[in-house]
């Protein structure tokens, strides 16, 4: 797992660390040391801690005029027993709502689990979005992740996307790409 980094081909477009409006911001990384563990195994020191012993994030891309952010995510989500959601929830997604973002992409290939626990959570950070025009995608989620989500209900509240090749488009026609097929359903 330490050799798999965030997308970083977006770099030149956004960096977390260097948005003021970001929960990130100033954050400094070390290229070297290794010192966050998904179960003992070591993965790589670009990913970024929020509270949960299992589930580690990095934005990717954020656009405030298009009131969207795109969030990779790695490791296991798990609401059993981590709680993730209700983490993820206070201290990124309330951040970025306060900061006026509405459309959340989470690209979640590197997500291996799902252990759900209810759908409270995603209930409410929908409807605090749902007034704005915002709603919730996750892609290219593993199938079996995807049908556990479902099997707590969640799906009420998240879109499933699968977008082959998401990393040769660039951020805002990914966001485009997805914000039309949201409006299609």
């Amino acid at each position: 797992m330490h050799s798999i980094e965030p997308y970083y081909n977006w770099r030149h477009l956004y960096i977390a660390e260097e948005d003021e409006q970001s929960p990130f911001f100033g954050h400094q990384y070390s290229e070297f040391e290794f010192s966050n563990t998904i179960y003992n195994y070591y993965i790589h020191p670009q990913w970024d801690e929020i509270g949960s012993r299992t589930l580690y994030i990095k934005i990717i891309y954020a656009d405030y005029d298009l009131n969207m952010a795109i969030i990779e995510l790695i490791g296991e989500w798990n609401d059993v027993i981590e709680n993730d959601i209700e983490t993820l929830k206070r201290t990124i997604i309330e951040h970025l709502i306060a900061k006026k973002i509405y459309k959340f992409i989470f690209i979640g290939e590197n997500i291996l689990t799902f252990h759900g626990h209810g759908n409270d959570y995603y209930e409410e950070w929908y409807e605090e979005i749902n007034s704005y025009g915002g709603w919730i995608t996750f892609v290219n989620f593993l199938p079996q992740t995807i049908q556990d989500f479902k099997q707590e209900k969640i799906h009420h509240y998240i879109h499933f996307i699968e977008i082959e090749n998401w990393r040769t488009i660039q951020p805002e026609h990914l966001f485009q790409t997805i914000d039309n097929t949201i409006l299609n359903f």
